[in-house]
């Protein structure tokens, strides 16, 4: 796919844009600056820290399951749209492996219809059933998927782009582990519509080297955590500042659901029962349950809990307003750019 970026010293592939401007289909498909998504971060992407990614030109999405009801679901959506004005944003929808009695997915999509979204990004099963729903609605859906064959399934489906993340990424990077620099390469050569490359990015160099291997944009979660936005705890986000690319860990693999977490007890406990207990899930269930996270968040006390955790942690050097973050990745983006001026390379055109 073509892209579509100016920056001081070079113009890339078409005409000229503004220059403060990215263009590639994904910043077409969600109508923001740069070619950046501001991953879903179960608990802590409400409506501040979404609005004000939509304020520094990259698209976030609240996370529908942070919300016990419906109505939560409602007022937050409602306060980020009086925070957004009308600059995009969306919502996340996680969806269990198999429909479950009790979970509210359908009443999620309603409501986010009335509300007027105009984006959802759902991951976890397949979401083929809710597509007519959410596409009669004019709603664009963005699924998030493990692996590059995944992806290629969402797409023959019909949702509107995919992000594909590899196994440096916080959360859930799938059973096979492919690292982002061959999902980036194969997503770019095999995917007809709008990807994004996720895991381990967290500055401008990784962004336009993911555009280099030939996808639309990128998706950042962990990188951000350390943002002012983000309500958690002060102490938590210190702690993260201090993190290297070494201190997460892979829990749960034994049951199929790996997950990438930050290292502490609750990491080392887990796959300590995993060895002893291999595939039992509920014996690791009351240490990964996702109210432990959420009381971390809460105290800053990091020693315990499963909290999905990046290796991009390395990048997060300092608490922050997201649009300074944000600033300081288009920054080392146009960096990155002229850097290349050191090969002798000259701005490219469509004739070459």
């Amino acid at each position: 796919m073509e892209h579509e970026f100016q920056t001081k010293n070079f113009l890339f592939f078409g005409a000229p844009c503004m220059q403060s401007q990215f263009s590639t289909p994904i910043t077409d498909l969600f109508g923001t600056r740069l070619p950046i998504v501001a991953g879903g971060l179960q608990w802590l992407a409400n409506a501040d820290y979404v609005a004000a990614a939509a304020k520094a030109g990259v698209m976030g999405f609240i996370t529908a399951s942070s919300h016990a009801t419906t109505a939560g679901l409602r007022d937050e959506i409602a306060r980020c749209q009086d925070l957004a004005g009308d600059l995009p944003f969306g919502v996340n929808v996680s969806m269990l492996p198999a429909p479950a009695a009790g979970e509210r997915v359908q009443e999620t999509f309603e409501e986010i219809m009335r509300a007027g979204v105009r984006f959802v990004e759902t991951s976890g099963r397949n979401p083929e059933p809710y597509l007519p729903l959410l596409h009669g609605a004019g709603i664009k859906v963005l699924h998030k998927a493990p692996s590059v064959r995944h992806a290629l399934k969402a797409q023959s489906i019909g949702v509107d782009a995919v992000s594909v993340v590899g196994a440096e990424c916080g959360g859930h990077p799938g059973v096979d582990l492919v690292g982002s620099i061959v999902q980036g390469a194969l997503a770019g050569r095999g995917l007809d519509i709008p990807v994004l490359l996720g895991g381990g990015i967290g500055t401008g160099a990784q962004v336009m080297a993911a555009l280099a291997l030939g996808v639309d944009g990128v998706t950042i979660g962990t990188r951000f955590l350390v943002a002012e936005e983000i309500w958690a705890h002060r102490q938590y986000k210190e702690v993260l500042v201090r993190s290297r690319e070494t201190d997460t860990a892979l829990i749960m693999q034994s049951v199929r659901n790996t997950v990438r977490a930050f290292r502490n007890e609750t990491t080392d406990l887990v796959n300590e029962l995993e060895r002893s207990h291999g595939g039992d899930f509920e014996v690791l269930r009351p240490h990964v349950s996702g109210q432990l996270g959420r009381k971390v968040y809460e105290t800053g006390d990091s020693r315990n809990g499963a909290l999905s955790l990046g290796q991009a942690v390395a990048f997060a050097d300092r608490v922050e307003p997201l649009a300074d973050i944000v600033a300081r990745i288009e920054k080392e983006m146009r960096e990155a750019l002229s850097s290349l001026s050191r090969f002798g390379l000259s701005s490219p055109s469509l004739d070459d």
